[in-house]
């Protein structure tokens, strides 16, 4: 079997304009030619071009929005896959819908399953029904929205001893406005999916004060599969940082601490 190679993935922590499209993926703009990054996946926060909003019938955009676009530019100008979620509409429904742009303009979607019901999120999006598991370089990611990292059943990595099942994956990724006041929960439970899961874990957070005078203090990272900080981005700053994950060293934990073999099996109901 070739051997998988390592993968770098940036994090990208931003503050957000309030419902304003432009300035935001201006300052993403800038932020990136700034720190050029060379990377195999961009990692933007939750709804990054207009903030955590429940304004959907202003903001939402088609699968052929400006948003979508500028995603498709983005990622084909750095070579890397892009992600991250915007306001969708979807016929006559609206998502909070993450996209995963490849190079080539071509993408995959998925749609928030857990609405935040504190915030009514639920009045004003549908919720998601399936899980996304995508390929890159020969790691298997699974891309997660914000109120997910609550509710472990729904991100179990399954099937570790068929790696090239449709429910197993390498890499869990997290795109969030999570607020400063739930900092602790949002670092604990980055760590428990790794621990649980036996993967590593990204979640990529914004900064600043939204609409709704809510303080985020970002607090991006990314975890090992032992549970190990490997990155951690600055509380209330921007900030861009690439890391790289050694497959290696996932597959030489997996083989040498075998807790995957005893979990429970359960089918999961919608």
């Amino acid at each position: 079997m070739t051997a998988i190679k390592d993968l770098r993935i940036t994090l990208v922590q931003a503050d957000l304009v309030w419902e304003s499209k432009a300035q935001n993926l201006s300052h993403f703009d800038a932020l990136l030619n700034l720190h050029k990054p060379e990377t195999d996946i961009i990692v933007l926060p939750e709804m990054f071009a207009t903030g955590f909003s429940m304004n959907a019938p202003a903001l939402a955009e088609t699968e052929n929005g400006e948003t979508v676009l500028w995603l498709k530019n983005l990622a084909k100008k750095h070579h890397c896959v892009c992600t991250g979620s915007i306001i969708t509409k979807d016929g006559d429904q609206y998502y909070n819908r993450l996209y995963w742009m490849q190079p080539d303009g071509t993408f995959e979607t998925y749609d928030k399953r857990h609405l935040f019901s504190f915030a009514n999120e639920e009045a004003h999006y549908s919720a998601g029904q399936k899980r996304l598991i995508v390929e890159l370089n020969g790691w298997k990611i699974c891309p997660m929205i914000c109120y997910d990292l609550r509710f472990p059943v729904w991100s179990r990595n399954q099937d570790l001893t068929q790696p090239e099942a449709a429910t197993a994956y390498d890499l869990l990724i997290y795109v969030a406005n999570w607020p400063e006041a739930r900092r602790k929960p949002w670092q604990t439970l980055l760590e428990a999916r790794a621990h649980e899961n036996q993967v590593y874990v990204a979640g990529v957070n914004r900064v600043g004060l939204d609409g709704n005078q809510i303080v985020h203090s970002g607090d991006s990272g990314v975890y090992s599969p032992k549970g190990d900080l490997l990155s951690h981005l600055k509380s209330h700053q921007e900030g861009v940082e690439t890391i790289m994950l050694s497959y290696q060293e996932l597959s030489d934990f997996r083989e040498k601490f075998t807790v995957w073999k005893d979990k429970d099996r359960f089918e999961l109901k919608i």
